[in-house]
């Protein structure tokens, strides 16, 4: 589905224009044209490879899509692959988005997501100083759009991080925890695979030999890069911090199951020693001491209780009990 198409000349917006006269705004000295896709149809790309003269490979990976996210060079045209992250309910939500970028044009497609980029236009349209640049700025509007849009998300599971550390300790809640935990070590593994690509392919934009559509926007993308080796490394320590709370948990379940057994231990102490009276008291023997005595039944019974009152005020005094 087309959102727009517009046409550009020395950073002011000259029209929107339908797809069949691109290629004659495109002829034009100092005009770039910078259209926009979502969920794009395989007529569409078709139509978009016509008028853009996009490298083969590069219109096959925008239509299957499922890309890892990277920046590829077709000679003058750059092909870069983003992850869109976004955060539905409980779950993690990624999209895709393709851009083409050349010398007097730039296509954006965006697939499975619904965040939309027509606040990035505007923003670029009120800066007509750098939207002279040309398509290179713009495709720093776009990457910046991606990346701080990565920065809610990072928040949100630090948050659930937080949540779950308050409760790393309270009792009966270790296997909640670590399913929590792993569920959220899940979410970090997607936000990973979105950042760390990029961030490796995004280097190749500033310094030594960049695009010729970047040349001169290298401190641009140089602050992209920055953005993402701090998320990189929010996400790697968020990590470091959830496998240390899944071990903790671990083991206060251990610690738990534990103090289970040692009560369980405690208990069948005591029913052991009333266990082994009872039943030395029990054999049927015609001859057996203090059997036929009156008071034999009752001191039977005191014996009993005094040893296991005091196994039980043992085991409590030892925290058995």
């Amino acid at each position: 589905m087309l959102i727009n198409c517009v046409a550009y000349q020395n950073g002011v917006k000259l029209a929107d224009l339908p797809i069949e006269e691109i290629s004659d705004y495109l002829q034009k000295k100092d005009c770039f044209v910078w259209v926009a896709l979502r969920d794009t149809t395989d007529a569409e790309l078709d139509k978009m490879q016509e008028e853009f003269g996009l490298h083969d490979l590069a219109v096959e990976d925008a239509r299957h899509g499922h890309q890892r996210p990277k920046i590829e060079e077709y000679g003058d045209t750059l092909f870069v692959v983003m992850h869109i992250v976004e955060a539905a309910d409980s779950e993690l939500m990624v999209g895709e988005f393709s851009v083409f970028v050349g010398r007097n044009f730039i296509l954006s497609i965006r697939n499975r997501s619904n965040q939309g980029f027509l606040g990035v236009r505007e923003r670029c349209e009120r800066e007509p100083e750098l939207l002279r640049v040309g398509s290179g700025f713009v495709l720093y509007a776009l990457m910046d759009a991606v990346v701080d849009r990565y920065f809610p998300v990072i928040d949100g599971l630090e948050s659930q991080l937080e949540s779950i550390e308050e409760r790393l300790f309270d009792k009966g809640n270790a296997l909640t925890n670590i399913e929590q935990l792993y569920e959220l070590k899940r979410k970090t593994v997607v936000l990973k695979h979105a950042v760390l690509p990029l961030m490796e392919a995004t280097g190749k934009l500033h310094g030594g030999r960049v695009p010729p559509v970047c040349t001169t926007t290298q401190e641009y993308f140089r602050d992209v890069y920055d953005h993402l080796t701090r998320i990189n490394a929010t996400i790697d320590a968020m990590r470091d911090t959830i496998t240390t709370a899944i071990l903790v948990s671990q083991s206060t379940v251990s610690i738990e199951q534990n103090v289970i057994n040692k009560q369980l231990a405690a208990w069948a102490a005591i029913f052991a020693i009333a266990t082994v009276f009872t039943g030395i008291w029990g054999m049927n023997f015609k001859l057996m001491p203090e059997l036929q005595w009156d008071y034999g039944y009752p001191v039977a019974l005191l014996i009993i209780i005094a040893v296991c009152g005091f196994l039980y005020r043992h085991f409590k005094r030892s925290d058995w009990l």
